[in-house]
């Protein structure tokens, strides 16, 4: 099996939970799920292409990479994230034991690595702080659960645990246009899978 930090994308995601990480509060799983949907779509509907390639399902607290999750659910650290990340499992009620919180930290002295993000990914990087540096999961699931959003499209007419497409991120202000998205979507996917790239 080829080791996974030789593989661009698997770094990119690594550092990109790093920034989030280290430049928002509560960065807790449920957060860090929707602010990776979140870099990943805006990328898309500027370019056609995500910036990492994450698959998002509709899973009831809103968009989930439902790989990441598979790998990271129970406080489980992947082996080749070790040295970067730590997550903390905390009680975040004292009513209820059963409410568990994974909290992601960045290890002492872990800078993100800038240089695997092109300019554009940083500026929307820039944007997402600027947004929701201190939003809480819940505020922001009201943002992606309105009606118009994928995750709600998704889940209204698939029901729960189905994928997301993200063509349904495309507005009328989009930056390109569906055709342009739709063959840079299908290449990005074809990259990824031919050169063993997946980030998960």
């Amino acid at each position: 099996m080829p080791n996974k930090m030789n593989n661009f994308y698997r770094k990119k995601l690594l550092n990109t939970i790093i920034y989030f990480a280290k430049n928002f509060r509560h960065a807790n799983m449920t957060k860090v799920f929707k602010l990776l949907n979140w870099f990943d779509f805006e990328h898309f509907c500027e370019t056609g292409h995500p910036a990492i390639g994450l698959q998002y399902y509709t899973f009831q607290m809103g968009p989930v990479p439902k790989d990441l999750w598979l790998e990271l659910k129970d406080g489980n650290v992947p082996e080749d994230f070790k040295k970067h990340i730590i997550i903390d499992k905390i009680n975040f009620s004292e009513t209820d034991p059963e409410k568990i919180e994974y909290l992601f930290k960045a290890k002492h002295n872990v800078k993100v690595d800038l240089s695997l993000f092109s300019q554009r990914e940083r500026d929307i990087l820039d944007r997402l702080k600027l947004q929701f540096k201190t939003c809480t999961a819940t505020m922001m699931s009201k943002i992606s659960h309105e009606k118009d959003r994928p995750w709600t499209l998704t889940k209204d007419k698939y029901g729960l645990n189905k994928i997301i497409d993200y063509k349904l991120a495309l507005q009328e202000n989009s930056c390109i246009s569906e055709n342009e998205a739709n063959e840079n979507l299908k290449e990005h996917f074809e990259m990824l899978e031919n050169f063993n790239l997946n980030p998960t």
